[in-house]
């Protein structure tokens, strides 16, 4: 491994870990616990778990080598432990489970430091660092979850470009031959990226950027929660079991005014930002009342990606690792990494739009698809078998992260996926005009 591949990995291990932290700093024992619920894990067990995953693939994996907790698979294996079944769980107290995950980490450092590491190790210490990642993201949204206070992050800024307003139309993107999916020669990719194979798409127009909440807040206010027709008969059902009247953590302010909780505080909806917070099933409603459609995977990967002929009337057949190019994600592309602690308005960040314009095609918000969340053509799963198979058909499939995501991770083929009643997370949607 190059020095520089040793030094970026051991970077991200202590940043990923440093984050960790920051999720549970400031808790008290009884919010680390926190009650049970179907879409939360116990913080205490979950930051043990991401802990444990690093030293199941990294050190006894790789060597054989003996947990330094002797009862680890059985309090942190999440394919074996029922999620209900977590809260009740001998778990070590804080201080001694930030001391197993201090040991785990200490001992993943001092293996970059060996002069010549097998690319499986490089790989799943890699895949390791993304894995708590994506925890991370989960204990952001759990804090919004559980109205616990603000996470104190060390990369939260403010940025006046950030106050940028609306950006209002359509591109239109050529259709043609599309290979979908991550290339062999792409480098590090799940197994749900895998692989690259030909579809044809047909000639379409997206938005330019995500809905707002203002343009959310229209469809609110024109009563959209209780017409059916508005919703499929599943969207229905949840709208009627959930009995909201507008998002999840919407409250009125007054006549067409409205308010929303930012973890434990409320504060005025800002009409041009990104509107977050709403499942599948809201986001088709709001589709069908403006006459719109979500786009598909392939659409949505294809504007991120593509990039016209020089003609302009097709495809150039190129595809790029990110919408603006092949530097990785910065400050000035993408609201990633929890700098901005919120969604930012949909015309910010010009730097970052896509070959056919398309903005904010990564961070800002998760974007639903139409489409369910299944393998592509020849799908075999990796060494974690669990990653994506037990999702396969019943979840919905999201692309291009939100402002809590680690830039690090994504690229313009990552797959997320949820179940469509899920608008806890950090989901929103952009969409297509209707063929």
């Amino acid at each position: 491994m190059s020095e520089s591949q040793c030094d970026i990995l051991t970077s991200w291990l202590q940043d990923t870990r440093a984050r960790t932290l920051e999720l549970v700093a400031g808790l008290t024992d009884e919010q680390r616990m926190g009650p049970r619920l179907d879409i939360v894990n116990p913080l205490l067990w979950e930051i043990g778990h991401a802990a444990y995953f690093h030293e199941l693939w990294t050190r006894r994996h790789l060597d054989g080598a003996a947990s330094f907790l002797p009862n680890a698979d059985a309090i942190y294996d999440s394919i074996t432990i029922a999620h209900d079944d977590r809260w009740d769980l001998p778990l070590p107290p804080l201080d001694e489970t930030l001391e197993y995950m201090r040991r785990v980490l200490d001992s993943e450092l001092a293996r970059l430091q060996q002069p010549e590491l097998p690319d499986e190790a490089i790989y799943l210490m890699r895949y390791a660092v993304f894995h708590e990642d994506m925890h991370t993201e989960a204990f952001t949204y759990s804090r919004q979850t559980l109205n616990y206070p603000r996470p104190i992050f060390a990369l939260a800024a403010e940025d006046a470009q950030w106050q940028a307003g609306p950006l209002h139309g359509d591109v239109d993107i050529p259709g043609g031959r599309f290979m979908l999916g991550a290339s062999p020669q792409a480098g590090f990719c799940f197994d749900n990226e895998k692989w690259q194979h030909a579809v044809d798409i047909a000639t379409f127009e997206i938005s330019r950027a995500p809905v707002t909440n203002q343009q959310y807040a229209e469809f609110v206010d024109a009563g959209g929660y209780s017409k059916r027709e508005f919703w499929d008969d599943d969207g229905w059902q949840w709208l009627q079991n959930s009995r909201l009247e507008a998002p999840l953590y919407w409250r009125s302010s007054g006549v067409d005014s409205w308010e929303i909780r930012v973890f434990d505080g409320w504060q005025s909806l800002r009409p041009h930002a990104a509107v977050i917070h709403v499942n599948w099933y809201e986001a088709m409603a709001w589709c069908r009342w403006a006459g719109r459609r979500l786009p598909g995977e392939a659409e949505w990967e294809l504007a991120a990606s593509g990039e016209p002929s020089v003609s302009g009337d097709g495809l150039s057949g190129a595809k790029r690792t990110y919408p603006w190019g092949e530097e990785p994600p910065t400050p000035q592309l993408a609201n990633l990494d929890g700098r901005a602690m919120g969604t930012i308005d949909v015309a910010a960040l010009a730097d970052g739009d896509s070959a056919f314009g398309c903005r904010q095609m990564l961070g800002n918000v998760w974007e639903w698809t139409a489409d369910r969340f299944n393998p592509y053509p020849g799908f075999e799963a990796d060494m974690y078998r669990d990653y994506s198979q037990p999702l396969f058909g019943n979840t919905r499939v999201l692309r291009g992260g939100s402002w809590a995501t680690r830039g690090r991770m994504l690229r313009n083929t990552w797959r997320n996926y949820y179940g469509a009643e899920r608008n806890d997370v950090y989901s929103g949607f952009r969409t297509c005009k209707k063929i």
